[in-house]
């Protein structure tokens, strides 16, 4: 579910590094809001990441 349906990002894998370097497995997610948009035409709720809205790359319907 996790994925952006305009610039498809998604969640990102890496590791979590302390002061004496040991590491763990960590994630960052993508800030997802689910929206109406339009969609050939038609509106329908995808999810969109918050940086797509600012950007302007999708208007709400």
């Amino acid at each position: 579910m996790a994925k952006d349906f305009v610039t498809g990002r998604k969640t990102h894998f890496g590791n979590k590094r302390s002061h004496a370097l040991n590491s763990s497995r960590r994630t960052w997610k993508p800030n997802l809001q689910k929206v109406r948009i339009l969609v050939n035409g038609k509106p329908k709720k995808v999810w969109v990441s918050a940086r797509a809205l600012k950007s302007g790359k999708v208007t709400r319907v």
